[in-house]
């Protein structure tokens, strides 16, 4: 069921086109314009104010090029020109993060969409940085001493996972255990070699990603370029890791804004006072967005540290995931797989913009 139908159009802001489909900025009687969305036409039961909007506008951009004497020629060869200045500043940013990450997985940067370019502010990073105060361990106290490699004894739960009282987490790299379930990895202490299959999330991803610029007005996403088979582990959720003062106090200031990419690290105690901020510093799941239906779900791995307070975010695939599908997780799922509304919290009530069928109609 389409949620748009339930809210009454107050009047458009603004329009675009997208693939020859029209698209406006909708305002919503009785909602700030912190909650305005983007919509396709087909959305839209306001065939007045649509007529209206697109009187004022034509007026409105004519008169604008006038009072400037600019012709619709120059207008077009403007546009034409800032277009390709950000294909080459989103090329820059594509070479840029593929000698970061040495192309493991290859990351593709692109819009189609408008002329928004790449965050600038934006510090591209493959693991999660300490921030002040924080010490993130990197050296296990004990590591696993299978004879002849891991594989019988992780079908006797007798390696890593066994000692923590975990269970053997994948088949042929793909993770099988239930979510909410910690995943324990050998680490630099344990004598199997790089090719042991408890190895998985420590390797990396390797599935080939697109950061994209939405036609639905979510802003920047994320999507596979190559099928991702179910289970498969597909990215990790990194940036800086803070105390939960500082967080709060990020909190606000992220709230005012409108957006937050904090991540309560809180699988064991709720309490914990660490949180993954990735809204500076972080990787590709940065710009995943939300879904409440998502294709990615939140595992809980531990490495070479093995502090409680500490899990490393790992996202693997829900389901088989489609060349050119959008990535998606659930923004207010918890690594024990329930809802928490204050997960990648969003104080300011959002609309969602997921489109899912399920779709429960807001980020808190």
């Amino acid at each position: 069921k389409n949620s748009t139908r339930l809210f009454e159009v107050e009047y458009i802001v603004d329009f675009k086109m997208i693939n020859g489909q029209r698209y406006y900025l909708i305002k919503w009687v009785g909602w700030p314009n912190e909650a305005n969305t983007w919509e396709p036409d087909d959305n839209l039961s306001c065939s007045h104010l649509i007529h209206d909007f697109h009187e004022d506008y034509t007026m409105q951009l004519y008169k604008f090029l006038d009072d400037r004497k600019i012709s619709w020629n120059k207008y077009v060869s403007f546009y034409a020109e800032q277009k390709r200045k950000i294909v080459t500043e989103l090329r820059t940013w594509q070479r840029k993060i593929n000698d970061i990450t040495k192309s493991c997985p290859l990351i593709a940067i692109e819009n189609e969409v408008d002329l928004c370019s790449f965050p600038s502010d934006f510090k591209y990073t493959v693991t999660n940085i300490p921030g002040k105060d924080v010490f993130i361990p990197n050296d296990p106290l004990i590591g696993c001493d299978c004879p002849n490699g891991c594989s019988s004894r992780l079908i006797k739960n007798l390696c890593c996972p066994g000692t923590h009282h975990g269970r053997n987490p994948y088949s042929n790299k793909l993770v099988k255990v239930h979510p909410g379930k910690p995943i324990f990895e050998c680490n630099i202490r344990c004598k199997c070699d790089m090719d042991c299959p408890n190895r998985v999330v420590q390797h990396g991803p390797h599935n080939a990603l697109s950061i994209y610029r939405t036609s639905n007005g979510k802003g920047w996403g994320v999507k596979a370029l190559e099928i991702i088979p179910k289970g498969s582990f597909v990215m990790e959720y990194v940036g800086e890791v803070i105390k939960n003062e500082e967080a709060e106090r990020r909190g606000k200031r992220y709230d005012s804004e409108g957006m937050t990419y904090l991540f309560d690290l809180d699988y064991y105690d709720s309490e914990n006072p660490l949180t993954v901020d990735a809204t500076r510093f972080g990787n590709i799941s940065h710009f995943v967005n939300h879904s409440c239906s998502p294709n990615l779900q939140v595992y809980n791995v531990f490495i070479n540290n093995v502090d409680p307070s500490l899990p490393r975010i790992a996202l693997f695939a829900l389901r088989t995931i489609s060349a050119n599908e959008e990535l998606t997780f659930d923004y207010q799922m918890t690594g024990d797989n329930s809802p928490d509304a204050d997960k990648h919290s969003l104080i300011k009530r959002t609309r969602c913009l997921c489109g899912s069928s399920s779709c429960r109609g807001w980020l808190v």
